[in-house]
């Protein structure tokens, strides 16, 4: 565990290195170029190392509900911000000694060649190949969260059994839905791209209510954004973590005023509905957060502030354990 550790420190460190020393990196901002997202930490005898798979601009004026421009202009103001803003795409590595267990794997080549799909670099540089994945868990079947399963139609983690709540399965695999739901069809494409080849290697396992699903990981279904969205919660030595998948898209909004909604959505009344208990639930036990579209590393906790909440990041911290 320690090595994959120091791997990831030490790659980090050779492309700042790298960078300052060949002429061919220019020290102009507009030639330096980003360094993988990698972000480890221990939860009891777990490491959770956050994987970035990029981030990605979202015009707010045209994908949020309850609201207005003149208030969401507002509220990014209050943080500093400026329609559109920067998503990030947050993946999350669950390393329990035995099993290597990936929390979705982002947008792979699905957004285009710059936005999204970033992960494996992330991965590599974390110490990680895509083959030692035992386990994905899906928080639902939304292409930012399951477009790097595959490449060019081919499983990327060949080893990995994938989990996902069975109402995500149930939906997007009858193309009625679209209709029924008023759901554009491109999901439904993308939903048979990602996960279909799973399917076909009889490599899904789909779960309905609270699952314990490995040693230490348990599936809480938490419907609304999709009708099979769930969140996991890893838990060692009296230490413990909720990965929120899109209970909160955009920070800057949705925690002072849950009841904004999106256009992702498939239900926004009950995604609404389900942020709201999950926000109120979170400030009240004080657990651990890790958020896939919050800023990387996407890690911290909820407090009430105002009528809604307010997010506080982690510390930061870059040492030896």
């Amino acid at each position: 565990m320690f090595s994959r550790l120091m791997i990831a420190v030490a790659t980090t460190v050779l492309m700042i290195v790298t960078s300052c020393i060949f002429p061919a990196v220019s020290l102009s901002k507009s030639a330096i170029a980003q360094v993988p997202g990698v972000y480890p930490f221990k939860l009891g005898n777990f490491t959770i190392t956050v994987l970035s798979d990029g981030t990605l601009p979202q015009d707010l004026h045209t994908l949020l509900s309850n609201t207005n421009p003149t208030e969401t202009d507002r509220l990014l103001q209050k943080n500093f911000l400026t329609n559109p803003v920067e998503a990030s795409i947050n993946a999350f590595l669950i390393d329990t000694g035995d099993r290597q267990v990936l929390v979705d794997t982002g947008a792979g080549t699905f957004f285009g060649p710059k936005l999204g799909g970033k992960l494996q670099t992330s991965l590599k540089a974390a110490g990680y190949t895509p083959n030692e994945i035992d386990a994905i868990l899906l928080t639902h079947i939304h292409t930012d969260h399951s477009g790097g399963l595959v490449e060019q139609g081919k499983r990327v983690f060949p080893a990995a059994t994938l989990y996902v709540g069975k109402p995500d399965v149930d939906f997007w695999f009858d193309r009625a839905n679209a209709t029924r739901f008023n759901v554009a069809e491109k999901y439904f494409d993308e939903a048979a791209k990602t996960v279909k080849p799973y399917l076909d290697a009889d490599k899904v396992k789909s779960f309905s209510g609270k699952t314990a699903l490995l040693p230490g990981i348990t599936a809480h279904p938490t419907p609304g954004h999709t009708p099979g969205h769930s969140c996991y919660v890893a838990a060692s030595k009296g230490e413990s973590i909720e990965f929120w998948g899109d209970i909160v898209h955009f920070a800057s909004v949705q925690f002072p005023k849950p009841e904004i909604t999106v256009a992702y959505d498939v239900d926004a009344n009950a995604a609404a509905a389900q942020r709201k208990k999950q926000f109120a639930r979170a400030e009240a036990s004080r657990i651990l957060i890790a958020g896939a579209h919050l800023p990387f590393p996407g890690v911290g906790h909820l407090r009430a502030a105002d009528q809604g909440y307010a997010w506080v990041p982690v510390d930061y911290r870059w040492r030896e354990p």
